[in-house]
């Protein structure tokens, strides 16, 4: 298996004013080591309310842990109220930003083609998208994981080279099990992240797909995140609920230690 070191996404969502943002990141860096660093990458995606402070916490302090963004806009400035512009979080030193998360396609309408869109914004503006995919709990139960999961790649990296494919990060997260409990099994969920892989290789050739990394996310827990992260088409994992406690978020960085 090609040497892709795991990456491990705290998404806080619409939780965390920039006081708890702090408190949270305070303890995490007493609980994560130079060892850890070395051996996952770690990223964290606050609020936008909260970069800034994000940014110049981790930065004063020397914390390893890479800034993220939950979402953006695919262009660069205008009349979009409520909308925030990729060069806008460039600026703050953001390095990841999440494109197309369940839910910004289930609850806030964004379509295959922004999507597509706004991974392009994120590139062109020098940070990794986190291009997200994931069926419902009817389409699982109709046999369409494989065709809805497809699909949403194929439309998310039709337009990429084959190298910004290979530096980019693709998450896998069921929306049947996102903030329900419920997990899909390692076997599952590695049969789809398998999918996805054979995928990018079909579309951007088999170097692309060997770098390119997938997440899991769905309810990932220090319980089962080294069973999940043992299979060999996991690359980390996209955490959502248990990202908010820093005990339960550096265990499932520190899944290696069992």
């Amino acid at each position: 298996m090609p040497d892709r070191k795991p990456l491990i996404s705290g998404n806080w969502k619409m939780n965390l004013n920039h006081f708890e943002a702090t408190a949270t990141l305070d303890k995490l860096r007493y609980l994560l080591t130079k060892d850890d660093y070395e051996a996952v990458d770690v990223s964290v995606h606050p609020p936008f309310t909260d970069i800034r402070t994000v940014q110049t916490f981790l930065e004063s302090e020397k914390v390893p842990i890479a800034l993220g963004a939950q979402n953006c806009h695919w262009e660069e400035k205008g009349a979009f109220t409520g909308e925030v512009a990729a060069p806008m979080l460039a600026k703050l030193n953001v390095s990841y930003v999440i494109v197309g998360h369940s839910e910004r396609r289930e609850l806030f309408g964004d379509t295959d083609v922004w999507v597509a869109r706004k991974v392009h914004a994120v590139f062109k503006h020098g940070m990794t998208p986190i291009l997200c995919c994931g069926e419902t709990l009817e389409e699982r139960e109709g046999e369409a994981t494989h065709g809805k999961v497809t699909g949403q790649i194929h439309a998310g990296i039709e337009g990429l080279t084959a190298e910004q494919v290979a530096s980019m990060v693709i998450a896998y997260e069921p929306i049947w099990a996102i903030g329900t409990g419920r997990t899909a099994s390692a076997d599952d969920a590695q049969q789809v992240c398998g999918w996805i892989r054979e995928k990018v290789a079909e579309m951007k050739g088999a170097d692309a797909a060997a770098a390119v990394r997938i997440q899991y996310g769905g309810s990932v827990k220090a319980a089962n995140a080294a069973e999940l992260m043992a299979q060999p088409d996991i690359d980390g994992a996209l955490v959502g609920g248990a990202a908010l406690d820093p005990d339960e978020f550096a265990r499932i960085v520190q899944h290696r230690l069992g």
